[in-house]
């Protein structure tokens, strides 16, 4: 089924959150254990969709869909597939399409994708595309795939401001976006503003926040580093305090994460986008406690901020 779709189909009153989580294609047998492990326990959650990402270069295309398939046939789960034109024609691009249609996938994750290992600058492949614009327009042009898009809500790391990442965000969502995932932020404040900064700009996709539980503080450095994503001062101390006690670090992980979510579907926002890291413990606790609780039913902000028109009265602090 299309995501967008199942968004569109969401219960009104109150709107019903989607819940999703995402994984990588693993590089070990080791790996490829602890990920359909942890899709087995994740499963009786019933997520609405998963996402199986792609990587740099393209280089795990064949196991991004078989992964994919593997799920949608074994598992009876909805699930998207990342693509990115780096290191691809035009002609491989569609061959890759192709590939995903035949193995039956009703979604694409659209991204220009990072520069492959080894190289630090992006170059655009001869004969290939230089813009995720560029990619959706393809795809949406002759394809049947619902296209997700990711979103930045403390900008892109190579834009060159946050209104220019904004216009080039409207440029996508306008060639063919269905919905938007951001990437992974640890202050709810962030996400209320870029929502209402995307709206006043006319992008009224919905806007999944994407939600990376913190269960290694090391491991939290270096994502947050990657992308650009900043880790607010508190949060910092509290998890350095914490540092020498593993255990420790990963139960106030779940607990910080569970309060960021809670406000979040309380404030509306359509659902909750997990970044497992191929791990269920944090993930499942989380969710667990989130459908228990139902933040959704009892939020302050009751209308959506899924729409536009909606985002004025969201709160303007986080957790």
């Amino acid at each position: 089924m299309r995501i967008d779709q199942i968004l569109n189909g969401q219960d009104p009153d109150p709107p019903t959150p989607v819940f999703s989580f995402e994984f990588f294609p693993p590089k070990t047998e080791q790996g490829e254990q602890n990920l359909y492990e942890a899709l087995t326990e994740l499963q009786t959650l019933e997520p609405s969709f998963v996402s199986v990402t792609y990587g740099a270069g393209g280089s795990t295309r064949t196991k991004t869909i078989e992964i994919v398939k593997r799920i949608r046939e074994e598992y009876g789960l909805e699930a998207m597939a990342h693509f990115t034109c780096v290191g691809a024609t035009v002609a491989e691009l569609r061959g890759t399409l192709d590939e995903m249609l035949a193995a039956g996938i009703d979604n694409v994750l659209a991204l220009r994708g990072d520069p492959p290992a080894g190289h630090e600058q992006w170059e655009k492949t001869e004969g290939g595309l230089e813009y995720s614009h560029e990619l959706v327009s393809l795809i949406g042009a002759d394809y049947p795939f619902a296209i997700g898009a990711a979103c930045f809500p403390e900008t892109h790391i190579h834009a060159v401001s946050p209104e220019a990442d904004l216009a080039y965000l409207a440029e996508k969502v306008k060639a063919g976006v269905d919905f938007l995932i951001t990437q992974l932020f640890f202050e709810d404040a962030l996400y209320f503003d870029f929502l209402q900064r995307a709206r006043d700009a006319g992008i009224e996709v919905p806007i999944i926040p994407g939600i990376m539980p913190i269960t290694r503080v090391g491991q939290v450095e270096r994502m947050a580093k990657m992308c650009g994503a900043s880790i607010p001062d508190g949060l910092h101390r509290e998890l350095q305090a914490r540092a020498e006690d593993p255990e420790a670090v990963l139960d106030f992980g779940v607990a910080y994460a569970t309060l960021q979510c809670a406000e979040l579907l309380a404030a509306g926002a359509p659902g909750i986008h997990f970044y497992t890291l191929n791990r269920s413990p944090a993930t499942r606790a989380i969710l667990s406690a989130l459908k228990l609780a139902r933040p959704w039913e009892k939020a302050i902000y009751p209308a959506s901020i899924s729409s536009p028109s909606a985002t004025r009265g969201a709160p303007s602090a986080a957790s």
